[in-house]
């Protein structure tokens, strides 16, 4: 029997009401574990960069340990640091669920990807900005938040957008630890007696229309503030953040 005969053949006891519930609990899962990961991992890694900046930081030990915060994490691969995760948390003695294991480590994975991403974004600036809002009497902070990020959006957003979709996709590694997502449940009804054909093929076209997505609002969103960042008119409001302040870059 050929795949597409034994596709045929399968799908209507595979494309089932109850079955499809099923995929749709984990594809469910998988959004909420990388929607909340990603959003933590970004904020921390906000302020693991903003601590790397010697002009917010000058105290050279304490960058370094965000230094090597980030450059450990970045290379640790997903799956190692998920068991390191959830062996720390069982350690620990702590009734903790599936889905906050698994958030930890996303967040963890994207708070280092993240920290990268955006110091990136800030040395991408020219540092004449830096001493020249410092002269103003603008505080280290206030300039960053003012000054530099605003235009530091057109490096930080495009490789963000890459590193989202990326870590949708490795969620798929969460069935190790028996968390009920998209390969969780494959595994699950291939288990049941369906075919892998169909099971895999099915969470392929689930993983592909939700990385689509991401990847479509990362594009729109990249339009919006990126595209208006390049416009004289924004570097007109720079400068007038800095007139507020006493003088003009």
């Amino acid at each position: 029997m050929g795949a597409l005969e034994q596709l045929a053949e399968e799908a209507p006891r595979f494309f089932t009401y109850w079955n499809m519930i099923f995929l749709a609990e984990a594809a469910m899962n998988t959004l909420l574990v990388s929607f909340f990961g990603c959003v933590i991992g970004y904020a921390i890694g906000f302020i693991v960069s903003t601590f790397r900046v010697l002009r917010v930081n000058p105290i050279p030990p304490l960058r370094g340990v965000f230094i090597l915060y980030t450059e450990m994490v970045r290379r640790i691969p997903f799956l190692v640091l998920l068991l390191c995760v959830f062996f720390a948390f069982q350690l620990s003695g702590t009734e903790t669920s599936l889905f906050v294991i698994a958030t930890t480590a996303v967040a963890l994975r994207m708070s280092a990807l993240a920290a990268e991403n955006i110091r990136a974004g800030y040395e991408a600036i020219n540092p004449m900005q830096w001493e020249a809002a410092i002269a103003m009497n603008m505080t280290p902070l206030s300039t960053l938040v003012r000054v530099i990020l605003p235009q530091a959006w057109r490096v930080i957003l495009p490789p963000s957008t890459i590193h989202t979709v990326s870590m949708i996709k490795e969620t798929s590694l969460i069935s190790q630890i028996g968390f009920l997502e998209l390969t969780f449940a494959a595994r699950m009804l291939n288990q049941r007696g369906f075919s892998a054909l169909i099971c895999f093929g099915t969470i392929l076209v689930l993983y592909f229309v939700i990385s689509w997505s991401f990847a479509r609002v990362g594009r729109y969103a990249e339009k919006r503030l990126v595209h208006e960042a390049r416009k004289p008119r924004n570097a007109a409001k720079v400068q007038s953040v800095l007139k507020q302040q006493g003088g003009v870059l």
